[in-house]
């Protein structure tokens, strides 16, 4: 007994359950105009359904022309009882030039002629998306019915009772109207039985219209085209996307476009949907946990609303008790000068009133005249001489004891009234501008930033960076000084960075990574700023500094006193050499090295060269042979032109070996890129220690030339004998030469004419209050050097 009630049970709760879940889709079947249940619903451009008549509607507020609707089945002006007997006679149109008459786009409608431009583009302003939507030049007659919201529609009415209403005939006289039993699909119509009888005669071809139940909204049987009416949609282009007919597939706009039929169309979206809805059944935990959670947001929004409306009040009042104090102070200021002002002001009063005759110091001068004995007149007029004579003067220049005006008392309120004015609720930080200037990647990774000028100022900055490739949920190698929190999303954060600039260290070599930052105030995180790249060394980076102890030229070169950057400035030797400038090539050339040694693995450098430099070679060199070509003289004639300079002695038995130096050339602005070939060979006549047959020699006739990048790199391969020249900015591969490696290999920048050179700085020494104590990365030079 239990299991047939339980399932009695389930059988009654089953409508139950669907007459509940379709009440609560009324929200998806309503229209964004009149919000109320769509009725012949149109599909816009932009995917949302909207009436028919209000689509029509919206348009005439907007200007344009009212379009040509049909009446509704069940108005008053389709009951064929209200029509005259003449059009009682009529047959009923058919379906299809009733869409017809939706498109007063369509052909030549009245008033235009042939020669006229195509009309305007319509712009629909749809409700759901906030914006106008091109309906295009026909308007409404390029917009597809609905016809599947049109039967979702009318199930729903059925289901919640919407339409329990009796449908009545629409055929019948208005003293005998009986409910309809049958309604035509052609005809667009209800009836009767004895009405259907009468206006579908045996025989007739009005006996062959299909009948459907009795319905308030005919809808077309099937969808045709817009602009062919007798063509059925079968098509549909993934690339437009729009239904297409087999005539539209033919157009010129749709070639090349992935066309698909529409019954692949359909059962491809159908399975998407089903998907999509069975993944969402299937989470319907998560979706109430959300739900919650969502909840417990809104109450904790109401909580922090009253809280944030406490505060607002609190700091008013703060505002207000601050003013009202400081008005009391100014006021009480103004009080005290206007009594002292005055008490000046009524002694002088006082004083010019004393002048008057008959009163006050005349009065006391006159009875003074009358005395007769000159000793006692004299001992008491003397003050008496005093005072008038103080009054005489204060009479011929006469001024006011005190300034009337209180000019020095009014308040200047503009920058106040300004700030109020712009009092407003904090603003979480704009997204920052990353300084792609300053910002570089070389023994760590240096990132700089600022604000917008407009941005609210930040308590602090949060630092993610990850590397290139990880997918989500991985985590990336390394640390960044102040700790990082834990990896989410393949990203790593470094919290609470003060000040526009960070450091990170410890991470993959030749790698790329991405970095973004954004602010934090009192309102909370702001939006991040755009993700920059940054691409890491192929190699450790060497830490050398430029040796002064092999005689430098002080006339003509000058290493700074950090010892990270050389200038160089053409001496007397250039200009002593000037009178054989007619017979034979003078150059002066000046050599420095590095004060650190390779003798194994692999070493990244960098240095930038100054655009204006003449000359400037940058590269490696074994230190033996640098030492040897730095001992012979530096002014000299270039073996080119001198047959007996032995320029070429021995090349040929060395031409498997690699160079013994490998440079590159920059000058006037420009790189110089020989071939390897080419550097292979003159690195065998570089050998011979002449300034002008260094290797990749300029001069040669292979080869090209490039802009002179900011920074240039240099990796040394010494198990290889290898040695590779980068664009430092975005470590692109330059040239790639050999290099003998044989015996310890030093950097080398030789420099021809005037020029300047700066080693890139590391990125651990930029905050150093000092310059660090020297120490040897890879192994000190111990040759002795011999005079």
């Amino acid at each position: 007994m239990k299991p047939e009630g339980r399932a009695t049970q389930d059988r009654h709760s089953a409508p139950d359950a669907r007459k509940s879940g379709m009440k609560s889709m009324e929200q998806e079947l309503q229209c964004p105009v009149c919000k109320g249940l769509v009725k012949q619903p149109v599909v816009l451009p932009c995917l949302h359904s909207v009436c028919l008549l209000c689509a029509s509607e919206v348009l005439v507020q907007s200007g344009y022309p009212p379009p040509d609707l049909p009446p509704e089945p069940n108005s008053p002006a389709s009951t064929p009882n209200t029509r005259s007997p003449r059009q009682a006679r009529r047959p009923m149109p058919k379906a299809d030039r009733i869409d017809r008459q939706l498109r007063p786009g369509f052909g030549t409608y009245p008033g235009r002629r042939r020669k006229d431009g195509p009309p305007p583009v319509m712009l629909f302003p749809c409700v759901p998306c906030g914006r106008d939507v091109e309906l295009g030049e026909r308007g409404l007659a390029e917009c597809l019915r609905n016809l599947t919201l049109e039967r979702i529609v009318e199930r729903y009415r059925h289901t919640v009772s919407l339409g329990s209403a009796a449908v009545m005939c629409q055929f019948c006289k208005p003293s005998q109207v009986q409910e309809a039993t049958k309604g035509c699909a052609d005809c667009r119509a209800n009836f009767c039985n004895e009405c259907f009888k009468l206006y579908h005669p045996w025989g007739t071809p009005r006996a062959q219209h299909e009948h459907v139940l009795p319905t308030l909204n005919f809808r077309p049987k099937v969808l045709s085209c817009p602009e062919h009416d007798t063509e059925r949609l079968q098509f549909y282009c993934k690339s437009c996307p729009r239904l297409l007919c087999a005539l539209c597939k033919l157009r010129r706009i749709h070639a090349g476009h992935k066309i698909i039929p529409i019954t692949q169309a359909y059962q491809t979206l159908k399975d998407k949907i089903s998907k999509e809805l069975n993944y969402i059944l299937s989470n319907q935990d998560t979706v109430l946990s959300q739900i919650t959670q969502l909840e417990n947001v809104v109450t904790q929004t109401e909580v922090n609303s009253v809280s944030a409306r406490e505060h607002l009040a609190q700091c008013v009042r703060e505002l207000n008790g601050l003013l009202a104090e400081r008005q009391a102070m100014l006021t009480q200021a103004l009080e005290a000068s206007r009594q002292k002002r005055g008490e000046a002001l009524a002694n002088q009063v006082a004083e010019r009133r004393s002048l008057l005759e008959h009163a006050g110091l005349l009065a006391f001068s006159q009875e003074l005249l009358k005395e007769t004995d000159p000793a006692c007149f004299v001992h008491a007029a003397r003050s008496t001489h005093s005072r008038l004579a103080k009054a005489i003067e204060s009479l011929q220049c006469f001024s006011l004891a005190a300034d009337p005006s209180f000019r020095h008392f009014q308040l200047d309120v503009s920058r106040e009234l300004k700030l109020l004015s712009d009092l407003d609720f904090i603003q979480a930080p704009l997204a920052p501008v990353i300084d792609t200037q300053r910002t570089l990647a070389y023994d760590q990774l240096f990132l700089c930033w600022r604000l917008p000028p407009d941005s609210s100022p930040a308590w602090h900055f949060s630092v993610e960076f990850r590397r290139r490739g990880v997918v989500p949920g991985g985590g990336v190698r390394g640390s960044v000084h102040g700790g990082l929190a834990a990896a989410r999303w393949g990203w790593q954060r470094l919290e609470e960075v003060t000040g526009n600039s960070a450091v990170i260290d410890r991470l993959e070599m030749d790698s790329v990574y991405v970095l973004r930052v954004r602010g934090c105030n009192k309102a909370g995180f702001g939006e991040y700023s755009e993700e920059v790249y940054l691409h890491t060394p192929p190699a450790p980076v060497l830490n050398f500094y430029l040796d002064s102890r092999w005689g430098l030229h002080a006339d003509r070169l000058v290493v700074s006193k950090e010892q990270r950057c050389a200038r160089s400035v053409p001496g007397l030797s250039l200009l002593q050499a000037a009178d054989h400038a007619l017979t034979s090539c003078h150059l002066t050339a000046d050599l420095l090295v590095g004060d650190v040694a390779v003798t194994q693995g692999r070493h990244y450098w960098a240095c930038s060269v100054e655009p204006g430099s003449y000359l400037v070679k940058v590269g490696v060199g074994l230190e033996a042979k640098l030492q040897e070509w730095f001992h012979l003289p530096q002014d000299m004639a270039s073996p080119r032109y001198d047959p007996d300079s032995g320029h070429d002695s021995g090349a040929e038995d060395a031409l498997d070996s690699p160079p013994p130096f490998s440079f590159l050339t920059m000058g006037m602005g420009k790189i110089y890129l020989p071939s390897t070939t080419n550097s292979h060979h003159s690195g065998q006549g570089s050998g011979s220690g002449r300034d002008s047959a260094l290797p990749n020699s300029p001069s040669s006739p292979t080869g090209v030339t490039y802009p002179l990048p900011p920074r240039l790199g240099v990796c040394l391969d010494f198990e290889k004998g290898r040695v590779t020249f980068y664009d430092a900015h975005s470590l692109r591969p330059l040239w790639e030469g050999p290099v003998d490696c044989s015996g310890p290999v030093c950097p080398a920048f030789c420099f021809i004419g005037g020029g300047a050179l700066q080693l890139q700085e590391l990125v651990s020494n930029r905050n150093a209050d000092q310059t660090p104590v020297r120490r040897v990365t890879i192994q000190s030079r111990v040759t002795k050097l011999t005079n």
